[in-house]
């Protein structure tokens, strides 16, 4: 039996001197996996035992039974290897996430960095040992989620980390730092938005909010009721949230105008070292309803077209500017009809 077995593989050698042991590598997709094959006195592949590296048994994890298959049908070791080949090549198309495992090193050093870190704070851990999900705590008893996907060359190479923020989620990393590092600096982060979360809480709490439905941590816009089919949408800046916002008065024009004019006129009234919603109501000279003075039903009127209040995510913002009329419709609504209106001219 020849000594390199494959041409295009590394070698995989007899150890001893009736070669019934062999041990060398198999190479697929450019990458050596390490193997070792024992034959029974007479070299029957039947009753053969492969022996292989940790990389390799995940790998052929769920494919014992073919691989089995091979060994009885193959004439010889070489067919075997060829045959054993094919088989890891299947594997890898199917499941090409098994060849990115890490070396063991990386488990116990993610498990070492955890119990500096403290388990309490860990949510969620993938089964591959690559994304974790850990939990923080702002100033104001707020939970953040921070989600980390690490690469297998952890800690060499900089894991990527997302949040649920208003401003892109910065955080360094070099090839010394550790998920203890990396989670404090995450509470940094949020704990300098907190006075943001702050403004967009008291305007959640103390007024009727139209969009969106369910605010999300990252959201900077709320869309709130000033009276029937009138509403402002504030954009609040995540960094300055205590400054004039950006606004944008939705309504009938005959009612929008004056307030506008209103905002206008008293911007310079706007005090920093007040609360936004306080300030709101003081250069727009109103009182926002709340939900301890008004039902929210009462604002949600439908569209005057589909006679539906949300129509997917949208919901009404297009009023009729007729003061005898305010009915608001979704603005996809209105461009339906003109649409149609405007191909029936032409036909």
């Amino acid at each position: 039996m020849a000594s390199m077995l494959v041409k295009d593989n590394p070698l995989l050698l007899p150890l001893n001197v009736e070669k019934t042991v062999y041990d060398g590598f198999i190479t697929v997709q450019e990458k050596d996996l390490r193997l070792r094959i024992h034959l029974p006195p007479d070299r029957q592949l039947k009753k053969a035992k492969l022996h292989c590296c940790w990389k390799l048994k995940h790998l052929l994890h769920g494919y014992e039974h073919i691989v089995k298959q091979r060994l009885h049908q193959s004439t010889d070791l070489v067919s075997f290897i060829l045959e054993l080949k094919t088989v890891l090549e299947v594997c890898l198309k199917k499941h090409p996430m098994y060849y990115a495992i890490a070396p063991p090193q990386y488990y116990s050093q993610l498990i070492l960095e955890m119990e500096t870190l403290g388990w309490d704070k860990l949510l969620f851990i993938d089964t591959q040992f690559q994304m974790l999900r850990m939990k923080a705590e702002d100033s104001s008893g707020r939970q953040h989620i921070l989600t980390i996907n690490l690469k297998s060359k952890h800690p060499a190479e900089a894991p990527e980390c997302s949040a649920d923020l208003p401003i892109p989620l910065l955080l360094k990393w070099t090839p010394q730092s550790s998920l203890n590092q990396l989670h404090s600096q995450f509470l940094l982060v949020i704990e300098a938005l907190t006075e943001f979360w702050d403004v967009l809480d008291e305007i959640d709490t103390k007024t009727w909010i139209l969009e969106p439905e369910k605010p999300s941590l990252s959201d900077t816009m709320r869309r709130i009721v000033i009276g029937n089919n009138v509403s402002i949408k504030v954009d609040v800046d995540p960094r300055h949230p205590k400054m004039l916002p950006e606004c944008c008065l939705l309504g009938a024009e005959h009612v929008v105008i004056p307030l506008r004019n209103k905002l206008n006129a008293n911007m310079h009234l706007w005090n920093p070292d007040s609360g936004v919603l306080q300030n709101l109501q003081d250069v727009l000279e109103l009182e926002f309803p709340s939900p301890a003075t008004h039902e929210k039903s009462i604002f949600n009127v439908e569209c005057g077209i589909c006679y539906s209040y949300r129509l997917e995510a949208a919901i009404p913002d297009q009023v009729c500017n007729d003061h005898r009329c305010g009915q608001p419709f979704h603005q996809v609504c209105l461009y339906e009809p003109i649409t149609v209106k405007m191909t029936a001219q032409k036909s």
